[in-house]
């Protein structure tokens, strides 16, 4: 078709960084993929990349590679949350050009945690403050919702039992700015559509 090909990218189950998971979990290997985003950016036959998330989060710094590759693209970008997108999914969710969540999806916003034992060395606790702050800056700059907005919602004490954080849920999402529209996958679709089209007539105007 004029629109060629839309490429679909799953992230589901956890992202994976340096350390294997078990094999009984579910995984989004971030060396599976780099390569492929690199691959899908480079392909002239696929015009558009619909990202699907379902995923509990995982490797911070895996997951900030991944969504800041996908905000780098060219090629029309749309991301749809289904089920959840918690933790660093979030940053994943934003990273395309247009977000959007059906209304049952879930959002876990929460501190970085800190994973296995840790010398909780005064470096050690600079660091996760350091990955936070990046965290909260990729995302307000890649959707609607303030840095400090974004902040409170990671340190809200009242939501979560004996734990810090927030869960937002699709509306809520929206209306908080850190998702662009409820939709599910035709209006995903039809948004990259759009986009694609945009994008041609672009082109030939600048060939013409």
């Amino acid at each position: 078709s004029q629109r060629g090909s839309v490429y679909c990218l799953t992230i589901i189950g956890q992202v994976e960084g340096h350390y294997i998971l078990p094999p009984q979990n579910k995984t989004t290997k971030y060396e599976h993929v780099i390569p492929q985003l690199v691959a899908i950016e480079e392909n002239p036959e696929i015009r558009g990349l619909l990202v699907i998330l379902n995923t509990v989060g995982g490797d911070v710094e895996a997951g900030l590679a991944i969504a800041e590759l996908i905000a780098g693209m060219t090629k029309p970008t749309v991301s749809i949350v289904l089920g959840g997108s918690h933790s660093i999914g979030v940053p994943l969710a934003v990273a395309a050009r247009r977000s959007f969540a059906v209304p049952s999806a879930a959002m876990t916003i929460h501190p970085v945690r800190m994973s296995g034992t840790v010398i909780a060395a005064p470096q050690t606790y600079n660091y996760f403050q350091r990955l936070q702050d990046r965290i909260v800056a990729f995302v307000s700059g890649h959707s609607q919702i303030t840095a400090q907005k974004f902040q409170a919602l990671m340190l809200k004490k009242d939501d979560m039992a004996a734990d810090v954080g927030s869960v937002v849920y699709g509306e809520e999402a929206v209306s908080l700015g850190i998702i662009d529209q409820v939709g599910g996958l035709s209006d995903g679709l039809q948004c990259l559509y759009r986009q694609i089209d945009e994008a041609r007539g672009k082109r030939e105007q600048e060939n013409a």
